[in-house]
Parts: structure tokens; sequence; C-alpha cells
């Protein structure tokens, strides 16, 4: 396995993204692109990343802007900029794009954890879902169905708090989108253990500094903008006619409304897209499935699904 970091510039016109490419060492069968969640970066899919390339997947991904090491200054994490989401789309797609004139034969698959989820649902229906056309399959991890108001009375807040600098945070924001995360968990050790069960994987994120930021009015209100793009049934009717989609989450995870949140999604998709659309939920797992203590499973779930796409692509 072959792992490289590279950098590249930034639709914002003065950041470099950061991102890593995994290689197997044979002959590549596809290629997987990662879109991370809200305040990690793309390393934490190591582990991931080095099975898949033991079974002949390239896997890359990027630290998103205001994320990892796509940053100018210590300020500018949790951070987007003016034009927020649609720079993120954009560094997400470029990416793709680079990935793609390298492999041109090779199949294209993608992944998007959390907001990252939400990101990769709002991707494919860009351009009146031509971002979609050309992709094999994808995976929709960790993700929700929020409701409208929620998405306005965030965007409310956070221009209230401020939208143009980094440097700032939205407290509050958090205070009111986090506060429930924990109550289904009996005498939590911390105020991350919604993120998994496994405490090794909490401590870990609990230190690191790119995991502990808070994140900024600006990009509260373009996350909350985007979700409210991917939850736009007009903008999912274009998608591609059978086009594979996994919807995988945790039981116990609160950002899916523990479930619930990712049944609605499932059943909106499909009930008004084209696509073929699967759904698995791990009855005691938490918000990162691929860091939880059955991960081998749920590895070994995704690698099937990847096959799948390939599979019914006829690659």
């Amino acid at each position: 396995m072959k792992k490289n970091n590279f950098y590249y510039p930034s639709i914002d016109g003065k950041t470099k993204i950061h991102g890593i490419r995994w290689e197997p060492e044979g002959e590549p069968k596809a290629i997987l692109q990662i879109i991370h969640g809200m305040v990690e970066f793309i390393d934490r899919y190591n582990d991931f990343a080095r099975f898949l390339t033991a079974h002949g997947y390239i896997v890359v991904g990027e630290d998103h802007l205001g994320h990892g090491e796509s940053v100018l200054s210590d300020e500018y994490h949790g951070y987007f900029g003016e034009d927020g989401n649609a720079w993120v789309i954009a560094d997400i797609h470029q990416l793709r794009l680079m990935m793609a004139e390298e492999f041109p034969k090779l199949p294209y698959l993608m992944l998007g954890h959390s907001m990252g989820s939400f990101l990769l649902r709002q991707y494919i229906t860009e351009k009146d879902a031509r971002y979609a056309q050309g992709l094999a399959g994808i995976i929709v991890m960790g993700t929700a169905w929020q409701p409208k108001i929620m998405a306005e009375v965030g965007k409310m807040l956070a221009k209230l708090l401020g939208t143009r600098k980094p440097g700032k945070t939205a407290k509050l924001i958090d205070i009111i989108g986090f506060r429930n995360n924990l109550k289904r968990i009996e005498n939590p050790r911390t105020n991350k253990d919604w993120l998994t069960r496994d405490e090794n994987i909490v401590d870990g994120y609990r230190a690191n500094p790119w995991c502990s930021f808070h994140f900024s009015p600006n990009a509260y209100y373009h996350m909350f903008d985007g979700m409210q793009k991917a939850h736009d049934v007009r903008r999912m009717r274009k998608l591609p006619e059978g086009l594979p989609i996994l919807f995988a989450a945790g039981a116990e995870d609160p950002v899916g409304n523990w479930g619930e949140g990712v049944r609605k999604a499932f059943m909106v998709y499909s009930e008004n897209t084209p696509c073929d659309v699967d759904i698995m939920i791990y009855g005691d797992d938490r918000h990162e499935i691929l860091n939880e203590l059955d991960k081998d499973r749920v590895y070994e779930d995704m690698k099937d699904f990847l096959d799948y796409c390939l599979d019914k692509n006829g690659k």
C-alpha cells in the first residue's frame, strides 16, 4: 500500500487544499473518494482506506476548507469562507476531476460521512445532477433528515452571530445542536461518547486539536444552506436511473435521530428518485460506524456494496 499527501489550490483563490491518496500495490480496480465530516480531517479514515487498498481500491480524500491542513492559519479552522458551501463543493469536484484525469478508465465511487453526507447529497444534485453522471455508486453515511425549520433557524442564528470573518465561534449553535446527543447513553464518560463506543477513538478525538475547534457562524450558515439543497426533492428527482445509493448508519446515532432520520432519508430517495437505494442500520453503533467496536463487520459490508456497484456497472 502506498500513501501520499498532496496539495492543490482551492477555488477560494488563496488556500492550499490538503489531500491524501492511498493506493494498492497491484493494479487498482476502482477509486473511492471520501468526503469527511464536521470538525475532523481526512487522515481519520486511514484504517478504512488501508482495508480497501488491500482489496484493490484507490482511496482519496481532502481536508475541506477550515479543516485539517486546509487552512491559512489556526484562526481559519471552522471557517469556510465568503462563498462557503459552494467552495467546499467545488474543491471536492476538483479532486474528482484530477483523479478521473489520471485514471480515466477506473470506476468512480464516493462516500460522505456526517456533514460529508450532506455535502455528497448536495454534490450529486449539482448542475441538474450532472455531477452524479459517471459515478458507479455512493455511500451516504451518518446522515439525517433535518426539519426545514431547523436549517432556517440555524442560518438565522449564524447571521446574527456574524458570518464574514474567521476567528469567530458559534457556541450558542453548538449548545443547541449537540444538547441531546448523550441522552440515550447511560453514565457517559465524556461529552463525545455519542461518536462511538470505542473509548480509545473518543479519547483520541478529544485530544486532537483538529477535532476540538469550534465551528464558526460562517461554516454553520453554509452547512445549513447545503442541508436545504440536499433535502430538495426537485433536485434529487433528476438523479440518474439505477445509481446505487447506500444509506449506512448506527441505530444509536443521535445525528440520524437514532435511525429515524436515516430511514426518512432512505424513504424520500426511494420514492422520489430513479436510483437503486438501499439501507443498513447497525444495531448498537453510534455516529462513527467506521470507528465502532464492530468496524470489521462494517468494513466488509461497505466493501461488499462497493463491489456490488462495480458488478452492476460491468466492471
